[in-house]
């Protein structure tokens, strides 16, 4: 549990320090007043500033020595980074290196730098994935480019589905099939007519998660529903897609349109379903996959990372008050309109938005506690 805690931390600190990273250098490179740049949240632990031709300690939450130089620091919760701008919040008008008074492309790179710096850590991520070899569900040799290769070809498990036999007896996506009742199965077709064949029985799986082979008993139902089978997977031929180095970033462009594609898709539906709640995921959820994925090897963490960095892309650059979406939208609104919009309004929208991400993080976050079981396990309940 620590580790996996850890873990997260970790990918989540990266995936926002890199966002920050983003927004930090398009703002230096615009002639923006960049007032501090830090790593982590405050409170200050200790910063450095220039001032006088020289390098300086900044200490703990001191004011800066220098109001025209930035302030690089060290901060006490290990969460990511932050920068902040000058007149990031429309305010400042005075200053001419204040945010609200840099011209409309300056201001629209600085916003969306950061989406753009996630999208370029996950295209580092994917390229170095698909040198090192990523796990991919592939039918046969023969649709992959002739200068691609696949090795450890197993059956693995791609679906788990919730509250049926196979996800009760702690059956996991990744998890590869060594063996069910001491029978190894060449192929997907021998395997799914076994336990078709053995429906209403208790089967016994040997898996292999990571480094860890596990032996899991399995009650299959004797008359499964519609589109599911008697345990409630989904198989498929999976092995590590790799190609030489040089080809990497090619198909990693690829790979992430690819998945940028998939994740516009998969939100698209989410938003015109009836799904609702009980589909999101919070950083509880989140938590609980990366321990998953750390429990596969550090390929899976490197490809879920990755799926994480264009998440967090894609959710931010929505139009959505607050996020950097919201923030693109009224820029362009005061671009139609030729003059500044009412940075009253404005501000009251984009805190209305917040207060409602807040309020939608803190219910999914509940939703989440209650269906890992934190709580009970906690105090036995």
């Amino acid at each position: 549990m620590l580790t996996t805690i850890l873990i997260f931390l970790i990918i989540l600190g990266l995936l926002v320090f890199v966002h920050e990273l983003g927004h930090f250098i398009a703002a230096k490179r615009s002639g923006m007043k960049v007032e501090e740049f830090g790593f982590g949240f405050p409170p200050r632990l200790a910063g450095i500033q220039k001032t006088g031709g020289k390098w300086k300690f900044v200490w703990f939450h001191k004011a800066p020595l220098d109001n025209d130089q930035t302030v690089y620091s060290i901060n006490w919760i290990p969460l990511g980074g932050f920068v902040k701008i000058t007149g990031e919040n429309n305010e400042h008008e005075e200053d001419p290196r204040s945010f609200i008074n840099r011209p409309f492309k300056s201001r629209f790179v600085t916003l969306i730098a950061g989406v753009t710096m996630n999208v370029v850590l996950a295209l580092v991520l994917t390229s170095i994935g698909l040198a090192i070899g990523l796990p991919a569900a592939v039918d046969s040799s023969d649709q992959l480019p002739p200068y691609a290769r696949l090795k450890d070809n197993h059956v693995a498990i791609i679906e788990v589905v919730p509250n049926y036999p196979a996800d009760k007896a702690g059956i996991k996506p990744g998890d590869q099939v060594v063996k069910v009742d001491t029978k190894a199965f060449g192929n997907i077709d021998e395997l799914r007519d076994y336990i078709k064949n053995n429906s209403g029985k208790l089967m016994e799986f040997q898996i292999k998660r990571g480094r860890e082979i596990l032996t899991l008993n399995v009650n299959s139902i004797k008359n499964p529903e519609a589109g599911q089978g008697p345990t409630g997977i989904a198989l498929a031929n999976v092995g590590k897609y790799s190609v030489p180095w040089y080809w990497a970033p090619i198909e990693g462009v690829k790979t992430v349109g690819i998945q940028i594609f998939n994740i516009v898709t998969g939100l698209y539906v989410l938003l015109t379903s009836k799904l609702g709640l009980s589909s999101l995921g919070g950083p509880i959820k989140i938590a609980q996959l990366t321990g998953e994925a750390s429990q596969l090897g550090f390929v899976y963490l490197l490809q879920f990372t990755a799926f994480l960095s264009l998440n967090l892309a894609i959710l931010n650059i929505l139009p959505f008050p607050a996020l950097d979406g919201g923030r693109i939208l009224f820029l362009i609104i005061e671009k139609i309109r030729g003059k500044k919009n009412n940075q009253k309004i404005e501000q009251a929208v984009n805190t209305a938005g917040f207060l409602f991400l807040l309020l939608l993080m803190l219910a999914v976050t509940v939703k989440d506690i209650k269906g890992t079981g934190i709580i009970s396990r906690i105090f036995g309940g």
